[in-house]
């Protein structure tokens, strides 16, 4: 094996001490949380005015909202409440973009319409069938996965969603029998679809659940995470849980330190989720790292109940 020289290891070394001054003095990344204390209230002006604090430019643009939809039970919560995606559309639509729709994938239903019927979409969304794509049927473009974490190196992905100049991931704050918590990143299994792939999604989890999240995440740098707390999921989730409310929306352009606020409102430490220490790039699993703007972590705090595995999770501070 060739051994480096005195110079090539200099050049590393210096390398690296850039790199890390670069992290060290990158921006802070801007985590919004608004109070919303049930679906009833007035939604699209605080997330209007969440959106616009961040500086999101959409005038002229293709906005995708991706929410959440994945089995639906009258007894409990497990979807997206539409309140918030009628909500976000018209606040996408009044900022300026060009066009607002809103696609997803189910990974356990195959009937995405009838499902977004039972969740109540249809009767929130005026013409919500005009404006929805089955990302599940959708039309798909193969995308390799440069330095993949899974051992999927490419994904067949729906054109709808690559073609967005700005995909906004709307899930349920949950907990996740196999992930610890799922937000804005793990939503992103709904983009991949079921045509391709089948129901449920089982070749995400064979590849690797953690890392296929990791990658999605990386396929998608055009995203802003806008998560429903107002009633979350503690327990057993995403499907099998029980309600829990917190009563806020969190909103921001960087998906990783908008779930590890997430994390640390349900009393989960993040910087114990695997997914997101395989996406960190600016400390954003620290709070310290983070511009936290409108109510500040504390004043929407609520411990989510945890199954036995995942115990460890706990948020301790």
């Amino acid at each position: 094996m060739n051994r480096p020289t005195r110079r090539e290891v200099l050049a590393g070394a210096a390398a690296g001490a850039l790199a890390g001054c670069s992290r060290t003095h990158a921006p802070a990344p801007l985590v919004s949380i608004i109070r919303a204390g049930s679906y009833s209230q007035d939604l699209l002006d605080p997330i209007r005015r969440l959106v616009a604090e961040h500086k999101v430019d959409v005038r002229g643009k293709r906005v995708v909202l991706k929410p959440n939809l994945v089995e639906f039970d009258a007894g409990t919560t497990i979807n997206t409440h539409p309140a918030v995606v009628a909500a976000a559309l018209e606040a996408f639509r009044s900022l300026g973009a060009a066009e607002v729709r809103i696609a997803e994938g189910p990974g356990h239903r195959r009937n995405t319409l009838e499902l977004a019927e039972a969740a109540g979409y249809f009767q929130a969304i005026p013409q919500f069938e005009k404006l929805f794509t089955d990302l599940n049927l959708d039309d798909v473009a193969r995308v390799r996965v440069p330095g993949a974490r899974s051992r999927m190196k490419s994904y067949y992905l729906p054109r709808t969603a690559l073609a967005a100049d700005l995909l906004v991931s709307i899930p349920k704050m949950k907990c996740h029998h196999w992930v610890g918590a799922t937000l804005s990143m793990k939503n992103l299994f709904g983009l991949v679809p079921g045509g391709v792939y089948g129901w449920p999604k089982n070749v995400l989890h064979w590849a690797g659940i953690e890392e296929c999240i990791a990658d999605l995440h990386g396929l998608f740098p055009r995203t802003f995470a806008l998560v429903d707390g107002i009633v979350g999921m503690e327990g057993n989730g995403p499907i099998q849980g029980t309600p829990k409310a917190v009563g806020a929306i969190i909103g921001g352009a960087d998906p990783v330190a908008v779930d590890a606020t997430c994390c640390r409102i349900m009393r989960i430490d993040p910087t114990l989720i695997p997914y997101l220490q395989m996406t960190e790039d600016n400390g954003q699993t620290g709070a310290a790292r983070v511009h936290q703007i409108g109510e500040p972590v504390r004043a929407v705090q609520t411990e989510f109940r945890l199954i036995p595995m995942f115990g460890a999770l706990r948020l301790r501070v």
